[in-house]
């Protein structure tokens, strides 16, 4: 799976208070990070009028959003944003801020549950 290491990116994280949202549907916040080669360069929040998966990915394109980092995604907007060249890493749980450490740093993978307290 290429994770755009070596590139400026951007990622998109649905959000739950300071967490990646358990599901990607129920998310009416969405955290959209810019990355230069590992380091934050800009952060900023969307709230979004209502949670919404298809306005999610809407966002996502129009965004030029090349990674989302989320929780459970449905399928359909899985395939979606993937056919979209879009990289998902899912099934992801825990404070976006370790997540976009662990992001950054290359360890971060599918299925990461706190990855904070990962040893």
């Amino acid at each position: 799976m290429e994770l755009f290491i070596h590139m400026d990116r951007k990622i998109l994280i649905p959000l739950y208070n300071k967490e990646v949202a358990p599901r990607f549907d129920l998310a009416s916040e969405a955290l959209i990070v810019s990355m230069d080669k590992k380091k934050k360069s800009r952060e900023r929040t969307v709230m979004l009028p209502q949670a919404s998966a298809e306005k999610l990915c809407h966002l996502i394109l129009i965004e030029n959003i090349q990674v989302v980092i989320c929780g459970g995604i449905e399928d359909e907007y899985y395939q979606y944003l993937t056919w979209k060249k879009v990289t998902v890493l899912d099934s992801v749980i825990g404070p976006y801020e370790v997540v976009l450490e662990r992001f950054a740093s290359g360890l971060l993978q599918p299925g990461d549950i706190d990855p904070g307290n990962a040893t």
